[in-house]
């Protein structure tokens, strides 16, 4: 088993939001990833998402593009990302009944000596002018970071956490995102919702303090997706 990953697919069955507004390489950018996904992933590897995944608003306008997820090779574990506001309770999820697909939402899951943890995670306070109400989305994906890692196999298995928002901070400082990674010996951390050339230069991989890490946000891998072990 292999195991890709790749975030912010940003797919729009609706047709309402043309990504190539934030720059031409975003031209026909699902035919890209689709395109890549099904040159180098086999049914039997697994494929890690970690967040905005559709444009779609609702949970009945995403159907259109989980569907054309779920038909792609290989066992998908999706997480939410900022954009993902079609993202529904974890019941609504999995009545879907998609063959491929799982959602990460307060749990985890073990494949092959593997436990892949997660959640959304969240801007950093400084960078936020109304301190108070973002402070509240924060301390909670902070909690539902520690539930998920908590809820994984600790009997050897290595420990993979996605995360949408970079655990640093703007400056590239550790936020306390990286401190649960490194209480809970996570050996490696995926995240995305970094978009050009003001994204990418705050993108941060690499070995750090015994976690790799990798930024997997589909422009910055020029829409292809990425092998982490």
């Amino acid at each position: 088993m292999k195991i890709f990953a790749i975030a912010d697919l940003h797919f729009d069955s609706q047709k309402e939001k043309p990504m190539n507004v934030f720059g031409d390489n975003w031209i026909n950018h699902e035919e890209k990833i689709i395109e890549n996904w099904k040159r180098v992933v086999s049914e039997d590897d697994l494929v890690l998402v970690p967040g905005d995944i559709s444009w779609a608003v609702k949970l009945n306008e995403v159907i259109e593009d989980l569907l054309k997820i779920d038909k792609l090779p290989g066992i998908k574990i999706i997480g939410k990302g900022n954009h993902d506001y079609w993202w529904s309770t974890s019941n609504k999820l999995d009545k879907l009944n998609l063959r491929t697909i799982k959602f990460l939402k307060n749990n985890s899951y073990e494949f092959n000596g593997v436990s892949v943890c997660g959640t959304r995670g969240w801007d950093t306070m400084e960078e936020h002018t109304d301190v108070k109400s973002n402070e509240k989305i924060y301390l909670r994906e902070l909690n539902r970071l520690r539930i998920s890692i908590e809820c994984a196999e600790r009997n050897g298995n290595k420990i993979i956490v996605m995360l949408h928002y970079p655990p640093f901070n703007s400056v590239g400082l550790p936020n306390e995102f990286f401190q649960i990674l490194k209480e809970f010996k996570t050996d490696i951390c995926i995240y995305g919702h970094l978009h050009g050339e003001d994204g990418h230069k705050n993108v941060k991989e690499g070995l750090i303090e015994q976690i790799q890490f990798h930024c997997v946000s589909s422009d910055y891998m020029d829409f292809k997706l990425k092998r982490i072990m």
